[in-house]
């Protein structure tokens, strides 16, 4: 009978081994070539010596003051050891600081000779010490080595480190060590629903959503599109400002569709090596052909997709070039990527290569605008949902009073005004935190302990006060809010309005614009007598819209429709003559002072009402649209912005009354509870 083999015995108790590292290896190595490097490997390593002539050596020997000399024939040299009580006529140092047996190192050419001249100094007895031979060939010849190679083993051994850690190893073996630099850094998901993203989670842009929801559904269900002659689309470009959730869109793509979900981002292909960005590009779309169908999004494309220049350097490499091109070729090549989406986003579009965005690589550009006013509350809607809000908070006017502001300025918005409600001690954020969250982004953090003098607090509540003064008298300025000259970030003084979202601008409401905005330089001049630096924001902001409205939109009299606006990114000419610039200059300068001698003659007419807003201001700091109204009168105009604005003031005013009757009416109840309990109080005494 065969013996049966024995099975080893699993069931014992199983010991944590250390895992092996070989940065352990680099480390001790190291370290035992810097202690050879640094040590001299002899018993003389505590005592001094140095280098002297023969003849020298023979002058101290005659002087009696050698103890012990040793002769090494291999070498030719000998060591003359001093004695102790005449180390510091040879060293001129202490015996503490040269050590116990200090010696001289003397090369000599005849071992007769320095036999000879021993013997006859032992016979002079001026030499009665030790004599003797040490006939080993160099000691120091591995530390000779390791002086002449040492810093070359340091260097290698710096370099395979740092390469291994470049490349992604780590400490171990395990992680392809500097080959696996090509690899793509690409993070992926087995299943886009992961993310746990879908349209839902997107408030907003319904444009955007309703061109991307074709891609999905073609994932889907594919057989609806390939029946009628349909082809999927090979990729979208995701276009827009900062902040309006390009990225969250692709994410929520990627949850629709519920197919393999490939993330990077466009810096990801950029690295030192030469050819790293091209093989991370093919890697990428080697694993993404494996997974098909599935998506692959690339943020800020820009980094590798910038347009390619026309003049390269004459025998030069650029990374980027190989990069986009690889992209290109992946993209749209002779290779078929069937199944494979790509979906990109920038908000730099016009930056990018003509090639890559051709239809057949991207062949649809979505536009991922700001939200308008009814998206704003959407987005409000969807970051108010953690917040405990209080019955004062009407989404539709925190929407009206941010205008512009991104889906990523709204969560700050809402996160801000809780953070507030906090500091304050708050069970609930209120509508007044949210209003100092807006201040706060806009304008930056209140400074009130900012110190200025009274003349620059009146100057600024002058200035501040002209702003308002134009804004109430002008047709199409926007409705004012309020007025504070509270230092906030770096403005000394401000004006909050509220305005109204126009998709086109009219030449009139340029021009009642910028009179209000050169409102507060004219107060100055007017109230005061002179100028200050107060105003240099608004003459930046007037002399931007005056050149645009002339040299962009067509709108001055001499050059009437007429656009220089060129967008070529290397465009070093002017596309206009120097006849025309000075042209353009006249126009902007003749534009801007009948604005300013039109804002003057405005506050004169109401110069009185001006200097009680200014006096409003420096008693108050902080003033409102009822203020205005109740010094100047109802505005002439009214919009519809403003009719809201007023709803909403009439609104909480109503409001605080409802509650204050509340209170009497509680107040008189308690009263009355407290008499009826007295009355039976006394009865029943």
């Amino acid at each position: 009978m065969e013996k049966q083999k024995q099975k080893p015995n699993n069931n014992g108790p199983k010991m944590n081994m250390p895992r092996f590292n070989m940065n352990w290896i680099y480390f001790i190595a190291i370290l035992s070539l810097g202690l050879l490097y640094f040590s001299s490997g002899g018993p003389e390593n505590s005592s001094m010596s140095r280098n002297t002539t023969y003849s020298n050596f023979k002058t101290l020997v005659n002087k009696g003051y050698a103890s012990k000399i040793v002769v090494n024939k291999p070498q030719s040299m000998l060591k003359m050891y001093v004695k102790p009580e005449h180390i510091r006529d040879v060293f001129h140092q202490s015996a503490q600081q040269t050590g116990n047996e200090p010696y001289l190192e003397v090369e000599f050419g005849s071992i007769d000779q320095v036999e000879e001249f021993i013997n006859k100094a032992k016979e002079d007895k001026v030499f009665t010490g030790e004599y003797s031979f040490d006939n080993k060939r160099d000691s120091e010849f591995f530390t000779n080595i390791l002086y002449n190679f040492m810093p070359i083993l340091l260097i290698v051994g710096l370099w395979i480190f740092f390469m291994r850690r470049m490349g992604g190893g780590g400490g171990g073996m395990g992680g392809g060590g500097v080959f696996s630099v090509g690899k793509s850094k690409a993070k992926m998901y087995e299943k886009g629903g992961d993310l746990g993203i879908t349209f839902k989670d997107v408030a907003g842009q319904a444009g955007a959503k309703q061109e991307i929801q074709e891609i999905v559904d073609f994932l889907k269900n594919p057989q609806k599109y390939t029946d009628l002659g349909g082809k999927i689309p090979k990729g979208a470009l995701l276009v827009g400002p900062p902040g309006t959730g390009k990225t969250l869109l692709a994410k929520a793509v990627a949850g629709e569709a519920g197919v393999p979900f490939f993330s990077m981002s466009g810096s990801d292909f950029v690295e030192m090596f030469v050819g790293v960005g091209a093989s991370r590009v093919r890697d990428l779309f080697n694993q993404a052909k494996t997974k098909s169908p599935c998506i692959i999004f690339i943020d800020e494309i820009d980094a590798v997709g910038r347009a390619r220049s026309k003049n390269p350097a004459m025998g030069g490499n650029d990374e980027r070039e190989n990069t986009l091109n690889a992209l290109l070729t992946e993209m749209d090549g002779f290779g078929t990527n069937s199944g494979i989406i790509i979906l990109a986003a920038t908000n730099r579009a016009d930056m990018l290569d003509s090639a890559l965005l051709r239809a057949g690589r991207f062949d649809r550009q979505i536009h991922v605008d700001l939200p308008d006013l009814n998206e704003r509350k959407e987005v409000f809607k969807v970051h108010l949902k953690p917040v405990k809000i209080d019955e004062s908070v009407d989404i539709d006017f925190l929407a009206r009073q941010t205008p512009g502001f991104s889906g990523a300025d709204i969560a700050n918005v809402c996160n801000e005004a809780a953070l507030i409600a906090a500091r304050h001690n708050s069970p609930m954020v209120g509508k007044q935190d949210f209003l100092d969250a807006v201040d706060r982004i806009i304008g930056g953090l209140e400074k009130k302990t900012k110190v200025m003098t009274q003349a620059e607090k009146r100057s600024i509540a002058i200035h501040e006060a002209g702003h308002a003064t134009i804004s109430w008298f002008t047709e199409f300025a926007n409705p004012l809010v309020k007025v504070s000259i509270v230092p906030r970030g770096q403005a000394l003084g401000a004006a909050w309005y509220l305005p109204e979202e126009r998709v086109l601008q009219t030449k009139e409401a340029m021009l009642d614009e910028m009179c209000s905005l050169l409102g507060g330089r004219a107060a100055e001049e007017l109230f005061i007598g002179q100028i200050s630096t107060g105003a240099m924001n608004d003459l930046e902001r007037t002399t931007k819209q005056a050149y645009g409205m002339v040299a962009f939109a067509g709108m001055s009299d001499k050059l009437r429709n007429l656009c220089y606006y060129n967008n070529a990114e290397y465009q070093f000419q002017k596309p206009y003559s120097e006849t025309t610039a000075k042209l353009i200059d006249e126009e902007v300068m003749r534009m801007i002072d009948e604005q300013y001698e039109r804002a003057k003659q405005i506050l004169s007419e109401h110069k009185e009402g001006h200097a009680q807003l200014a006096q409003l201001l420096l008693d108050r700091e902080v003033i409102f649209a009822e203020d205005v109204e109740r010094i100047f009168g109802k505005r002439p105009w009214t919009s519809r912005a403003e009719e809201l604005l007023e709803a909403q003031m009439r609104a909480d005013a109503e409001r605080m009354a409802e509650e204050r009757a509340k209170e009497l009416e509680n107040l008189e109840a308690k009263k009355d509870g407290d008499t009826n309990e007295s009355d039976d109080a006394e009865k029943s005494v």
